[in-house]
């Protein structure tokens, strides 16, 4: 890992939010967050449990109209924060692929921490929201944090029949595939690509 300690800082301000988010890839699983958007706030705090990343976030955004910008903007957000926290990538296992269950639902998640952002998602989800949170946003978030951490990202819902549940496993699925990915191979102390550079 070198003298790189793979945490970033990242604020972003627009008219519809204003957002404050710190991110350590090598952490504990805490996390403090606060979206105004109750679930929202819920699958935040697993992808950081789930993943061993230790997150902060502060959003106040314009949940009066919807969620649509506060879940893109954090994802956006989150996204930058992974892209500055790995830096070179050096020494990362880059490649992973996770699939969860979570009761009758089960969501999967391939990722190459590879530079390209890339997203595919199949799959839907079985009721429109979960609380504030529309379900449809689970995706959008996936693909606002592809495109801004640089990974290639397929991600599925394959099976289930409580949104929640299918919402919570995709979550998962992601956090525990990005933990895999950005984990450092110790038999290898280059970046993982044969153009050395991701």
């Amino acid at each position: 890992m070198g003298d790189h300690d793979r945490t970033a800082a990242v604020s972003r301000e627009t008219a519809e939010t204003r957002i404050d988010l710190t991110l350590a890839v090598d952490g504990d699983g805490e996390s403090e967050v606060d979206t105004g958007i109750g679930f929202y706030d819920h699958m935040l705090e697993s992808f950081a449990k789930h993943g061993l990343f230790d997150l902060t976030v502060r959003c106040d955004g314009d949940t009066h109209i919807d969620d649509h910008h506060t879940v893109e903007d954090v994802a956006i957000c989150l996204g930058e924060a992974f892209e500055e926290a790995l830096g070179d990538k050096r020494g990362i296992r880059r490649y992973a692929d996770r699939r969860v269950p979570l009761d009758e639902a089960v969501a999967s998640v391939v990722v190459d921490v590879a530079g390209r952002p890339y997203y595919d998602f199949s799959g839907e989800f079985s009721q429109e929201r979960v609380g504030e949170f529309t379900s449809v946003m689970a995706d959008h978030f996936a693909l606002s944090l592809a495109h801004n951490a640089g990974l290639t990202l397929h991600a599925a819902v394959e099976t289930g029949e409580n949104a929640h549940h299918e919402v919570e496993a995709l979550f998962k699925a992601l956090a525990r595939a990005l933990d895999d990915a950005t984990r450092i191979d110790g038999r290898r102390s280059d970046t993982p690509s044969t153009k050395g550079e991701l």
